[in-house]
């Protein structure tokens, strides 16, 4: 199974050794080792969302160390969390599971049609803590999402020189999208191909619906008949944007809901060619036992696929 990964890492040819190990680290962790499919459980909702709204389903969510745990126990490939619930648990877990650190986040307490995270952790905190890559958000789509480019590339060429990948969360949102355009096929693959652009070595973007935003896009895709009817056709279509399937692309659990819809879901992520899936809400929420069994489905699907 290790030749898959070699192959992945190929696609990596400009990187440090210290890079490639971690993202092999990543790719080797858990019960997808080896087979180039990634689970990883993110814990920035508290953050994003506000602690009532993300751990009141399940209060044994309110401790960092039980999403540490949840992330061991279902076999995740990686934790992805910002700087606090990281550093809670970075001694009591060290080594046991790959850890992203998530370097910038947002509050709810205030709405922007523009959004613009702050900056909430450093390529040193990552190094400190032990993590495997640092994580990071942009806003395709925002008035501000230039000063996020610019500061991803910073951040990535300094953790570059530390040995350490980046997980890019490429979320379409602001004043130039409507909210159906967020996830639109267009945007969706355009989002995927700026994260690339700028560096990431593994992209995080939602499942695109079938929605065309852009007119001048919407022109291209019906004169070269783009398929984008089916899921599983739109998630080839982003992954050919994430420079042809070169680039480890990922994709959002999203909103909480049942277990059929989610696993639905993942069949056509899966049947599309994704690399995985980054599970938040949808896992943590439920209850352990329930959420494990959940992860533990996700992963029997890519593992088949």
């Amino acid at each position: 199974m290790s030749e898959r990964i070699d192959e992945i890492l190929s696609w990596y040819g400009s990187e440090t050794p210290g890079v490639l190990a971690n993202l092999r680290r990543m790719l080797m962790h858990g019960r997808l080792g080896g087979t180039g499919k990634m689970v990883i459980l993110p814990v920035d909702q508290g953050f994003e969302h506000g602690p009532a709204r993300s751990f009141a389903k399940n209060p044994a969510g309110y401790d960092p160390h039980y999403h540490y745990q949840l992330a061991i126990d279902a076999g995740c490939n990686a934790y992805a969390a910002p700087l606090g619930f990281i550093e809670q648990g970075a001694r009591e877990f060290a080594g046991k599971i790959p850890t992203i650190l998530k370097l910038n986040n947002s509050d709810s307490m205030y709405s922007d049609a523009d959004p613009e995270p702050a900056v909430t952790g450093s390529v040193q905190d990552a190094l400190r803590l032990g993590c495997a890559a640092i994580g990071y958000t942009i806003y395709p789509g925002s008035s501000n999402r230039n000063g996020m480019y610019e500061n991803l590339r910073g951040l990535i060429e300094e953790a570059k020189d530390a040995g350490l990948p980046s997980v890019v969360w490429s979320y379409p949102r602001g004043a130039g999208l409507s909210k159906e355009g967020e996830t639109a096929i267009d945007i969706a693959a355009y989002a995927a191909q700026v994260a690339a652009q700028l560096g990431a070595h593994v992209i995080k973007v939602k499942p695109p619906t079938a929605n065309l935003e852009q007119a001048a896009a919407k022109k291209v895709y019906e004169e070269e008949n783009i398929p984008i009817g089916t899921l599983p056709e739109r998630v080839a279509h982003v992954l050919q944007a994430a420079f042809n399937g070169k680039r480890i692309t990922i994709f959002s659990g999203g909103a909480s809901k049942g277990t059929d819809e989610v696993l639905e879901e993942i069949r056509g992520l899966a049947k599309g060619g994704s690399f995985g899936s980054i599970m938040g809400r949808n896992a943590f929420q439920r209850p352990k036992a329930e959420a494990i069994k959940l992860l533990n489905a996700i992963m029997d699907i890519y593992e088949q696929a």
